[in-house]
């Protein structure tokens, strides 16, 4: 089951390590979509040591070619594991108030021309397509496999469980109401521009093509609903 916050999480730091898009830039596009947090902030409340952590230990397991989240991990390495070190991506007060960090912004900068990573710039439209698509991606895996019946059902976890935008639907709804075929376009553009992490689910390749939804399926038989 391949659905989680840490497949997200993948996709938002390579958004930012690719682009010229800056730490604040990613929080800031996913609040305004209606996160009370931005996906950086929020690994600052959890801990990026967590992530490092499983990182390392699951490392044998990656896939070659896959360019991996350097920066956070690099950031580890130097002690900032986010607020209970009071550095991670920003900078802490006592009262654990985030303050960008101009040190975090030349670390990035030095590391993506270390790397030779070509920048350009993003909208903040990319980075949201970019987050939620990779959890619909996912999400249509979930259905395939039968992880989950319904879409609705990953639908209620990250409205309940993750703080999804409820006004959205969750992440499967907010697709349906984007247009699958629109979404599949878009996951396959990301596909030839980032590699293999962004291989379309085959369900919604299906689903696109037959001007379906996620609604619409049931992974008991794959039938209209």
């Amino acid at each position: 089951m391949q659905i989680t916050v840490a497949v997200a999480s993948i996709i938002i730091i390579r958004t930012m390590h690719r682009t010229t898009a800056e730490v604040a830039a990613v929080d800031q596009a996913l609040v305004e979509f209606g996160n009370a947090m931005g996906p950086m902030a929020v690994g600052d409340l959890a801990g990026l040591d967590v992530g490092w952590r499983i990182r390392k230990e699951y490392q044998h397991l990656e896939k070659p070619g896959i360019r991996q989240p350097f920066a956070e991990d690099r950031l580890c390495e130097m002690g900032r594991y986010g607020q209970k070190t009071s550095k991670g991506w920003y900078r802490y007060d006592e009262n654990r108030r985030p303050s960008d960090d101009p040190e975090v912004t030349a670390l990035v900068r030095k590391w993506r021309a270390e790397a030779g990573i070509p920048q350009r710039q993003i909208s903040a439209q990319e980075i949201v397509d970019r987050c939620i698509y990779a959890l619909v991606n996912e999400g249509a895996r979930i259905l395939e496999e039968g992880f989950a019946l319904r879409a609705v059902d990953i639908d209620i976890i990250y409205i309940n469980g993750y703080g999804f935008p409820a006004h959205r639907g969750g992440p499967m709804w907010f697709a349906d109401t984007v247009g699958l075929r629109k979404v599949y376009d878009r996951v396959c553009e990301f596909q030839r521009q980032h590699g293999v992490l962004w291989e379309p689910a085959p369900l919604l390749k299906q689903l696109a093509e037959q001007g379906r939804t996620f609604a619409s399926f049931n992974s008991g038989h794959g039938a209209a609903a």
